[in-house]
């Protein structure tokens, strides 16, 4: 009977140290998510199906194919997912910068070339602490020469860049070639024909209000339009050109405040309401820039010779570089801003450089004769605005907000031999240009904003009154409990003992003295 008990015991055991077992192996594994036990049992399939030969050597083999097997259909996913990210794809767009097109010819790159020489310019904006960098500037270099050859300009530079909330704009300035005028008096001409089509075939009453006549805009190559401009987004980018600025555009652009949001076809919400999207907005803000902060050393342009007796009554747009200049002083040019002058024409409050006279004609619209004599009477026309002419010293800018318009320092006073004198606008913050010797540059990097004095900020509130002065004979106690007030009750009664003793002991000394 003892034999057979430890038999059921020890199957028992067994039974439990089988089952413990299998518990164990079906736990999962935290880096792959199986158990041992199904991969066992799959192993073991695998062997009855396929009945290799010499199964006990190939056994670790069969188990790497079985795992395999359960993670094929998950890798597979993952290698037709691709994923590229927006740098990957901008630099993908950059690397066709750095190739070279195997038609050119050694020549014809040893010829003179209408850019500049941008390397220079980042080393001389480098020493004076502005500027894109290195690496940006040799890849906006490469940029303005795929813009040359893909345009055909005659002249490019880098202007500058523009911030935005989203994306920034480098701009690029450029010399119209011959014909562009008339590729945009078509389009305008195409527009206005059609207008006068919707008006024919959707007539609307006329209204006898006549609005004041529109300023025209100055033609391309001239004044506000003497440039044309292009930008991008990022160098590789498509360069985008810039429609032409109307003094409209100008005038309200000076009233309203807005950033850039990097996006050319934004409408610009404001008030006074702006006649266009961002693209025109950017124009007109490009135009003010240049106006007020293009500048060069006094005697590196002279003015242009222009034929005819209207020379002295007509501000002069053009200039020409001298050939006698010798360059000034770095420190000459640190201490006086005469040394320095505007080689961009003025802009008007009329939005145009060149002021233009805008009143009726007596014999235009006149139908009566009444009428006639009337404007006849009227005053005569109005006085021309003239501006600064062209090479004024900064010395006569005036001050905004008690502001003063420039400030020029030296790039470094331990080597003042190989300094450069640095010029940094005020009024338009991120304005910047270096000279030295013969050589000078200006560059702009910034919002597009005017500086319009220091933020609002608003007064400190007082401090609180108090509505009564506070002390302990105002100030309102607790309650004592009936503990608190038993133990002052005994205090006070020990107390008056003491005083009674006290008195008690001083009443015989004063009978004894009587």
């Amino acid at each position: 009977m003892e034999s057979t008990d430890g038999n059921e015991d020890k199957s028992e055991q067994r039974l439990q140290s089988a089952a413990a077992l299998k518990s164990f192996m079906m736990k999962s594994s935290t880096e792959s998510k199986l158990n041992l036990y199904d991969h066992l049992s799959r192993v073991l399939m695998k062997v009855m199906d396929e009945h290799p030969h010499n199964v006990v050597d190939v056994i670790e083999d069969v188990s790497r194919e079985v795992k395999r097997g359960l993670f094929e259909d998950k890798q597979s996913m993952l290698r037709d997912l691709s994923h590229t990210t927006a740098a990957e794809l901008l630099a993908e767009q950059q690397r066709l910068l750095f190739t070279r097109p195997e038609e050119a010819d050694q020549e014809e790159e040893l010829m003179d070339t209408p850019l500049p020489n941008v390397s220079e310019i980042a080393f001389y904006l480098e020493q004076a602490g502005v500027g894109l960098g290195r690496v940006e500037m040799q890849r906006v270099f490469l940029a303005l020469k795929q813009l040359v050859e893909t345009q055909g300009l005659l002249r490019c530079r880098l202007w500058g860049k523009i911030l935005g909330t989203e994306s920034s704009y480098i701009v690029a300035e450029a010399e119209y070639r011959e014909g562009e005028e008339e590729e945009e008096s078509v389009e305008e001409a195409a527009e206005e024909e059609e207008k006068a089509v919707d008006n024919e075939l959707n007539p609307l009453p006329q209204s006898a209000f006549r609005p004041p006549p529109a300023v025209p805009k100055e033609a391309l190559g001239t004044g506000a339009n003497k440039y044309a401009y292009y930008v991008c987004k990022e160098p590789g980018l498509p360069w985008v050109k810039l429609p032409s600025v109307s003094p409209a555009k100008i005038i309200v652009a000076r009233q309203i405040r807005k950033f850039f949001t990097g996006r050319l076809d934004t409408p610009i919400v404001s008030y006074p309401p702006f006649p266009g999207n961002e693209a025109d907005y950017l124009r007109a803000q490009i135009a003010r820039i240049s106006a007020g902060t293009q500048v060069s050393p006094q005697g590196f342009y002279q003015a242009g010779e222009e034929e005819g007796d209207e020379e002295d009554e007509a501000p002069r747009d053009s200039y020409e570089v001298n050939p006698d200049f010798e360059g000034v002083p770095v420190a000459e040019m640190a201490d006086s801003l005469s040394t320095w002058v505007h080689h961009s024409q003025h802009i008007l409050q009329q939005g145009r450089c060149t002021w233009v006279n805008l009143a009726m004609k007596p014999g235009d619209d006149s139908n009566e004769e009444g009428e006639g004599e009337e404007k006849e009477e009227e005053p005569d026309e109005p006085e021309p605005e003239v501006g600064p002419p062209l090479l004024t010293p900064l010395s006569q800018d005036a001050e905004i907000l008690n502001t003063p318009p420039w400030t020029s320092k030296v790039s470094s006073t331990l080597t003042s031999q190989h300094a450069l004198a640095v010029l940094r606008s005020n009024l338009w913050p991120g304005a910047y240009s270096y000279a030295s010797g013969k050589k000078f540059e200006n560059i702009y990097v910034g919002w597009g904003l005017k500086y319009s004095g220091e933020g609002f900020s608003p007064a400190v509130p007082p401090l609180p009154l108090t509505e009564y002065p506070s002390g302990p004979e105002i100030t309102e106690a607790l309650d004592p409990s009936v503990e608190d007030e038993q133990v002052l009750k005994e205090a006070l009664e020990e107390q008056q003992a003491a005083q009674e003793e006290m008195e008690d002991t001083d009443d015989p000394e004063e009978e004894d003295d009587d």
